[in-house]
């Protein structure tokens, strides 16, 4: 198996469904009460590109990149219409906080925070838009001195950042997955219109 770095249809992905998924035991004990467990420290996103497609132009795409990424077999990569950036439409280098200088470390993860101060999720991100990165230290932005992989999206500077100095970055990301299925079921409603209702891809987790 390998990953594609290449992006899913951009208009067919705009029209799809899905969101996070978590993995909860709750267990309902004698007494009526619960116990429950998160099994999962990171949600997994799930999306039925069915949705998206609505010409025989749109099915014949689909059709064509689900057999270059032999169904379930490669991964690539998905534009969430909803969640694809750091924050606004445009990233600022404030936008996420992804750690602090201790005057030795270089390596930083891009990180997306999801919730305010109760019980925030700190979702890793690895796979950053090429050229959408930037970063700052102490609130200034740095145009240079560092790199980001477009693969783990980790940041590394060549010096490390000053003790107790906060780094942050804005970003645009895409989200790793796969098809979900080996099986693509092509229905020819008319003589330009195709429907799929059911192109599962799941998201693929480090």
């Amino acid at each position: 198996m390998a990953f594609h770095a290449i992006r899913f249809p951009l208009d067919i992905a705009l029209g799809a469904r899905g969101g996070p998924e978590r993995r909860t035991d709750v267990v309902t004990l004698a007494g009526g009460g619960e116990q429950r467990n998160g099994r999962w420290q990171h949600s997994r996103r799930r999306y039925n590109a069915g949705y998206g497609v609505k010409s025989r132009a749109d099915m014949a795409a689909v059709l064509a990149f689900f057999e270059e990424r032999r169904g379930r077999l490669h991964g690539f990569l998905w534009r969430d219409g909803l969640d694809h950036s750091s924050g606004g439409p445009v990233p600022l280098p404030t936008d996420q906080l992804i750690g602090t200088g201790d005057g030795s470390r270089t390596s930083f993860q891009l990180t997306k925070r999801y919730g305010a101060s109760f019980d925030p999720y700190l979702r890793p991100i690895s796979k950053p838009v090429a050229g959408s990165v930037r970063v700052a230290v102490a609130g200034v932005e740095r145009t240079s001195g560092w790199s980001v992989s477009s693969t783990t999206g980790v940041i590394n500077f060549a010096v490390p950042p000053a003790s107790g100095a906060a780094i942050t970055a804005g970003f645009l990301f895409d989200v790793p997955v796969r098809f979900d299925t080996d099986r693509l079921d092509v229905e020819l409603t008319s003589f330009d219109g195709a429907e799929a209702p059911s192109i599962p891809l799941v998201e693929i987790l480090p």
